[in-house]
């Protein structure tokens, strides 16, 4: 049987130039609603590789997300967030897109076809069985993506496909295969739009699980993450203020002076002791 593309049908909706403003937004509204739906079906297969990952990672290992356009963006992005956020090495967890950086902000022509090029990238990390390889495309076809999940699977690093097709050759490749069917987009094939939003909130899901199974969230507090602006040292202040019940001013020295919420209160509780 040949594999059929639910994200390249046609649009549900049709004359789209001939709607008014509030029609396409209200349209394309209802259409997201579905995603949520979509992405909580695949909450099974996003439970098993989020143990899978945190096992690996308290022995070192690392998350790699692969993926060309839109899905390689979507990778890079989460990635780029970890450090930040929760006060993770870069080195944690690493966004690979087909082309490289340039293809951040530029399309590179043919570089998703390469079906050698994915593990060569990978290769240049010394990428080994500790670590766990996330392929992205929402077609679920990208020979960039797919190559490389073959190549890792065969010296057995734990791979996982996320795609808005069932079946799709990408599921094939991975050990995990997480299946998020949203439907034809708004768009006809504009899977940027809900196979892009379903993409985000899974990598947001597995991201997120990971770094409070790694103990980077106390309560519910990023007590890890880079004070980088006036917004996150207010923040990270009142942190240390409900932690400890100290002025704010006083707190603000603390967490100045140690760089981070954890740290600074670790220490004042070792000054006190």
């Amino acid at each position: 049987m040949a594999f059929v593309k639910i994200s390249e049908q046609p649009s549900l909706y049709n004359d789209l130039e001939k709607k008014s403003v509030l029609e396409l937004l209200t349209d394309i509204n209802n259409e997201d609603k579905k995603v949520a739906l979509a992405v909580e079906k695949a909450i099974p297969q996003i439970e098993k590789l989020v143990t899978g990952i945190v096992s690996r990672m308290k022995k070192g290992g690392r998350i790699f997300y692969m993926g060309a356009g839109t899905s390689g963006r979507l990778g890079v992005l989460d990635a780029s967030e970890i450090p930040p956020t929760y006060g993770m090495d870069p080195s944690w967890v690493i966004g690979l897109i087909a082309g490289g950086d340039t293809a951040l902000r530029n399309p590179v022509e043919n570089a998703e076809d390469d079906t050698i090029q994915g593990w060569k990238d990978l290769e240049a990390f010394n990428i080994n069985e500790k670590d766990t390889v996330i392929g992205i495309a929402a077609s679920g076809t990208t020979p960039y993506v797919i190559g490389a999940l073959n190549a890792c699977r065969e010296r057995g690093i734990l791979t996982a496909a996320i795609t808005s097709n069932p079946d799709a050759p990408i599921s094939e490749a991975a050990d995990i295969a997480i299946e998020m069917i949203v439907g034809p987009e708004y768009v006809t094939g504009s899977s940027r739009m809900k196979s892009g939003t379903g993409q985000k909130m899974i990598c947001n899901m597995i991201t997120t699980a990971v770094m409070i199974q790694m103990g980077r969230v106390k309560g519910n507090k990023m007590v890890n993450m880079q004070l980088s602006n006036a917004k996150l040292v207010d923040r990270g202040t009142r942190m240390v203020v409900d932690e400890l019940g100290l002025p704010y001013e006083e707190a603000k020295r603390l967490l100045l002076l140690h760089g981070e919420v954890k740290r600074a209160c670790d220490a004042y509780r070792a000054e006190q002791a």
